[in-house]
Order: structure tokens, then C-alpha cells, then sequence
């Protein structure tokens, strides 16, 4: 049996297995959605869910993670990649 990698959602605090999170990584001050999980960079995991990532921008989560501002636009594209 291979063992599942869990990682950390950065708003809930919860352990989830990877596939059931999104990577939001800084690369060079750019910040993406790094859908294969292997982009170079600072990342962090949001989980899979519409009302996590709206708390996630109300409460400028990301911004404190990655030490920057993070685009409205990006937290568009994580809502249309839950929906």
C-alpha cells in the first residue's frame, strides 16, 4: 500500500492528502496556481472548497504566507478551479 502524501491547508490548519488541495507557489515574485505540484518556489496549500477560499481572501491569508500582495485575479481562478 503506497502512503498518500497529506499536506496542510493554510486557512483551516487541516491534513489532507495532497490531491484534495490547491498550490498557490511565489516564484521570483510571481505568484501562480500550480496545478502539477512540482513548480519551483514557495508554496502553500489551500483545500478544495469555495467557502475556504473566500475566507482565504477576506482574511489576506495568502498574502501573509507569501509575504506579498496577492491578485484578486488569482483567487478568481481558484473559485472557477473548485466550481
Amino acid at each position: 500500500m503506497k502512503k498518500l502524501p497529506m499536506r496542510t491547508c493554510v486557512a483551516t490548519k487541516e491534513k489532507l492528502p495532497k490531491k484534495d488541495l490547491l498550490r498557490i507557489v511565489i516564484h521570483e515574485g510571481n505568484v501562480s496556481i500550480d496545478l502539477t505540484g512540482k513548480a519551483n518556489g514557495h508554496g502553500c496549500y489551500l483545500k478544495k472548497d469555495a467557502e475556504v477560499i473566500k475566507m482565504a481572501r477576506d482574511k489576506k491569508i495568502l498574502d501573509r504566507v507569501l509575504e506579498c500582495q496577492i491578485d484578486d485575479s488569482i483567487y478568481e481562478e481558484l473559485l472557477s478551479l473548485v466550481d
